[in-house]
């Protein structure tokens, strides 16, 4: 399967999973707004995701895959399945002393996490109550991580990209019976829809657990014991705390300082979420494939093949990511009022949200790239240089959050959330040019200016285009909103298209006649 068709099947996948996730969002804007409720939520809700990124998906995923991998490729199937089980063993043990312990001490951690909140007792409370309940889907998000990698590592991906959607429709349904029964801003709907999150994680887990199943790749628990291959994952693991986690690591600085302004943990939310879209598209489904591809190339000595694979991840990285962005930053007003402003949601709530949302869009390439040079380091088994490169742009982050807050409020962290992804993705990057671990090539050096051209071009006839549309845009039906936003998406992509082709950055018009010649 090629490189392309397995960025095609876990974006496609993840789109999937991030539409249904608006749909969600605009739910809960309904339902919620930006009060009380809707903070104490999204802290609830953020805070079992943020260790599992961090623990799971960033350090254990990071370590874990390219040991497997290595395993599966160079010992077989005997030896990757005898080092699965005693990771899965590791882990599942670790998830269970680690929830228990954060159970006892929420109220400790909630001062970390939410410090603005303890002004308002309720409200602090009410996250306490809604974070315990909700912290157990780590465990069950942080095992459907393992499973994903244990299947992208033998280059099964569906299923494990897929599984996400299921959180998202279960949530999707809770949030239908609260709007039908009235609980609207209520403490009831917070309670329901954290409930709903276990019952989601359940269903994510059953599903690749059963895809394990079929693919004889399920794995059976042991009497966790520090084996050598588990000191070698713990050794690689703990660096890949910082360095797979540092955009989750910013995300709860910025909670942590927008607790102290009413409001702004949702704005930050809702901002998040549509950046959100188009980094999981590209940059988790580059993440995701690069990895175990680099991994197995390397441990075959396929360098020129790996530094290949490299450069044609960034360039088609940066051929969704640059246009995205910019129509994000362009767009972020029309976008908001389309997606969120009704019932709960008010005017002024979208011109805040959106303040966020177009700083988040300037970062939005720099978090992409982390995505593609981070493989480059932990399929190599170094996950220490990208370790100190999170340090510093960790510093950065709270550096300029705690400068920017008392003047621009949340729109100063995600100005810092942004600048802190460049400085790491810069450091990143340059680290492995050093090294002659990254070698941009002809192909890339030629298209990747023109890319940002044509990226640029399309924004200045999107913003032109939206000045012309200013009436519809401000119409007060929603639908004539919604398709004067459509307009301008599918405009900004033709307009993209056609500029790329015109530069020479893309050849769609050749790509195009292959596809005919092939039907």
């Amino acid at each position: 399967m090629s490189l392309l068709k397995n960025f095609a099947t876990v974006g496609g996948a993840t789109a999937t999973s991030r539409l249904l996730g608006f749909v969600r969002d605009v739910f809960i804007a309904g339902a919620l707004g930006t009060g009380p409720i809707a903070d104490a939520f999204f802290v609830a809700f953020r805070f079992p995701n943020l260790f599992r990124r961090l623990f799971a998906e960033g350090a254990f995923n990071s370590a874990f895959v390219p040991l497997y991998a290595r395993a599966l490729e160079g010992e077989g199937e005997a030896a990757a399945r005898k080092f699965g089980e005693e990771a899965l063993s590791m882990l599942l043990t670790s998830l269970l002393i680690f929830t228990a312990i954060a159970e006892i001490t929420m109220p400790i951690l909630m001062f970390v996490m939410a410090p603005g909140f303890v002004s308002d007792p309720e409200k602090f409370d009410l996250t306490v109550f809604l974070t315990r309940i909700a912290f157990p889907y780590l465990g069950l998000v942080s095992l459907l991580a393992f499973y994903s990698g244990v299947l992208n590592a033998r280059g099964r991906f569906a299923a494990a990209a897929f599984a996400p959607a299921l959180l998202n429709v279960v949530l999707i349904a809770v949030l239908m019976v609260i709007l039908a029964m009235g609980w609207t801003e209520t403490p009831d709907a917070g309670i329901a829809l954290t409930i709903g999150t276990l019952v989601g994680g359940v269903a994510q887990l059953a599903m690749v657990m059963i895809a394990a199943g079929r693919g004889h790749a399920l794995l059976r628990l042991k009497r966790p014991r520090l084996t050598p291959g588990v000191r070698r994952l713990i050794k690689l693991g703990v660096p890949g705390v910082l360095a797979g986690g540092i955009t989750q690591i910013n995300i709860v600085v910025g909670t942590m300082i927008a607790s102290l302004a009413p409001g702004a943990v949702s704005y930050l939310y809702y901002a998040d979420r549509l950046y959100q879209l188009p980094l999981g598209i590209v940059g988790i489904a580059i993440g995701v494939v690069l990895l175990p591809d680099l991994s197995r190339q390397l441990r075959a000595g396929r360098t020129d093949v790996a530094d290949h694979t490299q450069n044609r991840a960034l360039e088609f990285a940066m051929a969704l990511t640059l246009p995205s962005a910019i129509a994000l930053f362009v767009m972020a007003i029309p976008i908001i009022n389309v997606l969120f402003e009704r019932a709960s949601f008010g005017p002024s709530d979208t011109v805040e949200t959106a303040a966020a949302l177009a700083a988040f869009a300037v970062g939005l390439p720099a978090f992409v790239l982390i995505k593609v040079f981070s493989p480059g380091f932990f399929a190599r088994e170094d996950t220490r240089t990208p370790m100190w490169f999170a340090g510093v742009a960790l510093v950065v982050n709270i550096a300029l959050s705690l400068a920017l807050f008392p003047f621009l409020a949340h729109v100063g962290i995600a100005i810092a959330t942004a600048t802190s992804a460049w400085v790491n993705a810069a450091l990143l990057a340059g680290t492995l040019a050093r090294r002659g671990q990254f070698t941009p090539d002809a192909a890339l050096k030629k298209r990747l200016p023109l890319l940002l051209l044509a990226a640029v071009l399309m924004g200045g006839c999107l913003s032109l285009a939206q000045w012309q549309m200013a009436p519809l845009l401000a119409d007060p039906a929603l639908l004539v909103r919604a398709v004067a936003v459509g307009i301008l998406v599918f405009g900004g992509v033709v307009v993209f298209a056609v500029f790329c082709q015109l530069t020479g950055a893309a050849d769609f018009k050749g790509a195009l006649a292959k596809v005919l010649r092939r039907t």
